[in-house]
C-alpha cells in the first residue's frame, strides 16, 4: 500500500466552514494526513487553529508564504506533498501561484479564482510546472451523478435536447450581518469577486449540468438580481444557456429562496429519455424512458463501474456531501501517487475537476455578469 499523502492546508482555521469539510473528505479514505498548516490570515489565529487540529509547533505557521518556505526545505518524504486552498475566493490565486512557483501540488476550493485574467495566468504556471491543480466541484462526487454521466456517455438517452439545472438556497434572505463571517465575504466583490449567488453557487449548477451531459456551455442569456437592498453583489439569477451540440438549458440559482437548504437539482432529456436527481436525495436517479416505465437507481445497486469505484457503502446505507467531497480527495490523491511515482500524472486517467474546469468556470460566471448589464440577447463565453 502507498504511503499516506502528506497535506498542507492555507485558511480554514477558527471561524471557518468549508475548511473542516476539506480535512474531514480528505481523512476519509486513509490515505491522506494533514500535516501543516497556515489556517489564518491572522497569525495568532493561525497558530491557535493549528494547536487545536494537533499540528506539530515548527509545522504550525503564520503565513502561507513561510509555510511554503519552510516545507520546501524538509526532505522529500517528510514535506507536504500538497497544498490544499479553502479561504475566501481573493486569496485562492495568490496562494496557488506561491504553491505552484515552490514547487507543490495544490487543490483548491471553488471558483479557482477571483477573475478570468487570475484563471488563464494560473492555467499557464500548471502547464509550465507540469504539477496537478483540482478544484473541488463537489456535487460531481456523488455516485449516481456518476451514474447518470455514464448513461448519457453510453447514448441511451439518445441526442440530448434540454437540461434543466438550479441551485436554491434561503439563508441570505436577509441583509448580512457583521458577525456571520461567511455571509460578510461573500457578498464582497473584493473578496468573492464581481458574482455573488451565481459565483458561488451558480457555478457549482453550471459545472454540474456540464459534467454529465459532457457538453460545455457556449453562449448565456442572462438576468441577475441583488434583491436585499445595500448588497453589493448579486443573489438571485436566471439564464438561458446553449451548449455544444444543440443542448439548450436553463441554469437557475437564489440565496434568497426562503426556506430553501441546498436545493441543487438538475433535469436532462434527450429523444429518448430522460433523468433527474436532487442533491438533498443524492442517492436515487430517477431515469425516465419514452415508451417504457420510469426506472429508478440507488447509490450501492450493480449499475455503471464510475458508480460502483465511488461508493463506500452497502445498498442502504445512505452516502452524502461528505462522501462525495471524499471522492474528489481520492481521485486527486490517485493523480499525485502517481505523479511521485511516474514524475507526471495524465488527467485523463483521473476523474477531478482541473485547472481546465475553473477557467472555463470563470469564464460563465463573467459571462452571466456581462450578459445581465447587457441589453444584447446572447453573449459568448470565451475563454
Amino acid at each position: 500500500m502507498a504511503k499516506k499523502l502528506r497535506m498542507g492546508m492555507v485558511g480554514g482555521g477558527q471561524g471557518a466552514f468549508i475548511g473542516a469539510i476539506h480535512r474531514y473528505a480528505a481523512a476519509l479514505d486513509g490515505q491522506i494526513e494533514l500535516m501543516c498548516g497556515a489556517f489564518s490570515s491572522n497569525p495568532q489565529r493561525a497558530i491557535d487553529s493549528g494547536k487545536e487540529l494537533g499540528i506539530e509547533s515548527n509545522r504550525n505557521y503564520q503565513s502561507f508564504e513561510k509555510m511554503f518556505e519552510e516545507e520546501s526545505k524538509l526532505p522529500a518524504d517528510q514535506r507536504m506533498d500538497f497544498v490544499a486552498i479553502v479561504t475566501p475566493n481573493h486569496m485562492h490565486y495568490p496562494v496557488a501561484a506561491a504553491a505552484l512557483s515552490a514547487g507543490f501540488h495544490v487543490i483548491c476550493d471553488k471558483p479557482a479564482t477571483l477573475d478570468l485574467a487570475q484563471a488563464k495566468l494560473l492555467k499557464q504556471q500548471v502547464q509550465e510546472t507540469g504539477l496537478l491543480f483540482g478544484l473541488t466541484h463537489t456535487y460531481t462526487g456523488y455516485p449516481m451523478v456518476k451514474e447518470a454521466r455514464a448513461i448519457v456517455k453510453s447514448g441511451q438517452l439518445g441526442a440530448l435536447r434540454k437540461v434543466v439545472v438550479e441551485y436554491t438556497q434561503g439563508w441570505l434572505a436577509q441583509a448580512e450581518t457583521e458577525d456571520n463571517k461567511q455571509a460578510v465575504w461573500r457578498t464582497n466583490p473584493e473578496t468573492s469577486g464581481l458574482s455573488g449567488c451565481m459565483g458561488d453557487i451558480g457555478s457549482h449548477a453550471a459545472n454540474l449540468a456540464e459534467y454529465i451531459s459532457g457538453e460545455r456551455i457556449e453562449e448565456i442569456s442572462a438576468e441577475l438580481t441583488t434583491f436585499v437592498p445595500n448588497r453589493m453583489l448579486d443573489d438571485d439569477g436566471v439564464a438561458l444557456i446553449h451548449l455544444s451540440n444543440g443542448l439548450k438549458g436553463i441554469l437557475h440559482a437564489s440565496q434568497v429562496a426562503v426556506g430553501e437548504e441546498n436545493n441543487l437539482s438538475i433535469r436532462l432529456y434527450g429523444e429518448k429519455g430522460g433523468l433527474e436527481w436532487h442533491q438533498q436525495e443524492p442517492n436515487t436517479l430517477e431515469v425516465k424512458w419514452l415508451d417504457e416505465p420510469t426506472q429508478i437507481f440507488r447509490t450501492g445497486g450493480n449499475h455503471s463501474p464510475a458508480a460502483a469505484i465511488n461508493t463506500r457503502t452497502p445498498m442502504g446505507h445512505p452516502e452524502g456531501y461528505l462522501e462525495a467531497f471524499a471522492n474528489i480527495y481520492r481521485h486527486f490523491g490517485d493523480a499525485v501517487h502517481h505523479y511521485k511515482k511516474h514524475g507526471q500524472s495524465d488527467k485523463s486517467s483521473f476523474d477531478y475537476p482541473t485547472i481546465d474546469d475553473g477557467v472555463h468556470g470563470m469564464a460563465i460566471i463573467e459571462t452571466l455578469v456581462q450578459s445581465s448589464n447587457s441589453d444584447q440577447k446572447w453573449h459568448k463565453v470565451s475563454t
